[in-house]
């Protein structure tokens, strides 16, 4: 029977009734930020000379707000908002740990050093078809991705992503960039739909969405529910995401088709939010599984780092060496998972932050090179070091760090990873660590030789493809900061490792994530 209407209903059981402090709002301002700078870059789209001014301060604002939110969470610990004022697990949940934090933080840092790099690299053409509010959307879903505390709304930013991805991606029209567009879409929107299946499948075993509620539960159903089904069905379709053998076909066949700005970014961030959705899925929700399954998943790290390293051997194209480079690295941090103790996430976790860093720096320095050289080409590029001498010293330190040797800093999580497998007896994985960081070194030094050291060649700047003037300052700008970045990070990576550290243990150890998110007394 219906309430009289003068009675006022009890909401204090499902409902947030206190104001919510200032501070955390944080956790939202990310997304918010990026979705209204796209709103208003779609508002002024005819006023094209206002668009990188307008996505700069974006992205800065975008960068002090995920520093901010870095340090909540670094000093205060994890934290949760609600949506709608529903509490836990009926309402939306934004939940900000330190793994999701970090990455947030790097991934806004690597979006304005790509913003900056814009500036010399992107003609009116594309500035008119969207290319800075594609830019704010993607950042939009790969920050809702990193921050999100539902399963199902990961799937959400997921699309929020991809489908600016796809804007990028095609910007320009060019045949070579409308093939690539094919294969990257088939193959993601296969990993997506798979994903959301999955999702699908989990509610109905479940009843939740809500991460913290999946990890109090999951104990219980253990014994009676399908869970290995789950832990392979998600592992498989975060593996198409984040290009994992053998499901890598797509990255280096579509990333060297964009303008190399927008292979940065694709490099940089997109297959870290696969590869973070593995660690926050199988490490957190599905620890046994992943136990059982740590194997298989070893076993596919080893041949993503060995196989996208030896693809990055073979190349002759800048563009498509640096994409075999980017599969090589998902390898390491499918390997940490597969290690799976707290060392061996916190391994995984550093080399994915300096990884966001360092591979978009690496695709810049190619756009700087071909701009330079006249060419992708490793047989047409020749005499870069005495050309542009700084430029190729930076060159020269991002290729270090590529390489994983010291006092750069993918030195330190190659190390940590080698010790970790070690550690637990997994001797072939840290050997296929040191192969395929031997034969990246090679990769690297190839390079640097053809390209930067040898006299120019004679026939240089007959790709049509390379029409833009040598490189400007501002372009040298951004690739000198993001050289700084990870040159200071290997000089001195304790900041970073003891972040790594910590993050690993929330994910490992998930009780303050669940206590943001279900406050003492709160369960029932």
């Amino acid at each position: 029977m219906a309430a009289p209407s003068s009675t006022v209903p009890d909401y204090a059981a499902a409902m947030v009734m206190q104001p919510v402090a200032a501070s955390e709002w944080l956790i939202i301002l990310p997304v918010a930020v990026c979705i209204a700078f796209g709103a208003i870059l779609m508002m002024v789209r005819h006023s094209t000379w206002l668009h990188a001014r307008i996505a700069l301060t974006g992205l800065a604002v975008l960068v002090v707000l995920d520093a901010a939110l870095l340090w909540k969470v670094a000093t205060q610990g994890p934290f949760t908002m609600v949506m709608g004022r529903w509490l836990p697990p009926f309402g939306i949940a934004f939940t900000a740990d330190l793994t999701g934090a970090l990455l947030a933080f790097v991934a806004a840092l690597s979006a304005f050093a790509c913003g900056l790099y814009s500036l010399s690299d992107m003609d009116e053409n594309r500035k008119r078809y969207g290319f800075y509010p594609f830019l704010m959307l993607l950042m939009a879903g790969v920050s809702g991705a990193f921050l999100t505390g539902d399963i199902f709304n990961l799937y959400v930013w997921f699309e929020v992503l991809l489908i600016s991805s796809f804007g990028l991606l095609v910007l320009g029209s060019e045949r070579e960039q409308i093939d690539g567009a094919l294969k990257y879409a088939v193959l993601n929107l296969i990993g997506t739909t798979l994903f959301l299946i999955t999702v699908g499948y989990l509610y109905a075993i479940f009843g939740t969405l809500n991460m913290a509620d999946i990890v109090l539960k999951a104990g219980d159903l253990r014994g009676t529910a399908p869970m290995m089904t789950l832990a392979c069905l998600f592992t498989l379709a975060f593996a198409m995401k984040a290009a994992a053998f053998p499901v890598n076909f797509w990255l280096p066949a579509s990333y060297h088709t964009p303008k190399i700005v927008v292979a940065a970014l694709f490099g940089g961030l997109l297959t870290k939010v696969g590869v973070y959705s593995l660690l926050r899925v199988m490490v957190m929700l599905f620890p046994v599984e992943r136990q059982e399954l740590s194997f298989v998943i070893g076993v596919v790290a080893a041949l993503t780092m060995i196989l996208g390293a030896l693809g990055a051997l073979a190349q002759n194209d800048i563009r498509r060496m640096l994409g075999y480079v980017v599969v090589s690295g998902i390898g390491y941090i499918m390997a940490g998972v597969a290690i799976g103790t707290t060392a061996g996430i916190s391994g995984a976790i550093f080399y994915a932050v300096q990884s966001v860093l360092l591979m978009t720096a690496l695709y810049l320095v190619a756009g700087v090179a071909a701009r330079i050289g006249g060419g992708w080409l490793l047989s047409e590029l020749g005499g870069l070091y005495k050309t542009a001498p700084l430029f190729s010293g930076m060159a020269l330190a991002l290729f270090f760090a590529g390489a994983g040797l010291p006092p750069f800093i993918g030195f330190w999580p190659k190390a940590m990873l080698v010790k970790s497998a070690i550690d637990i007896g997994a001797w072939w994985l840290a050997a296929s660590l040191l192969v395929a960081g031997f034969i990246i070194t090679l990769t690297f030094g190839r390079v640097y030789l053809l390209a930067f050291w040898r006299p120019q060649v004679k026939q240089v700047g007959t790709q049509a493809a390379v029409t833009i003037q040598p490189g400007s300052s501002i372009a040298v700008t951004a690739i000198a900061g993001l050289a700084l970045l990870v040159t200071i990070g290997g000089v001195f990576p304790e900041t970073v490792f003891n972040l790594s550290q910590r993050a690993a243990e929330g994910l490992v150890d998930p009780s303050a994530y669940i206590r943001s998110v279900f406050p003492e007394g709160s369960l029932r």
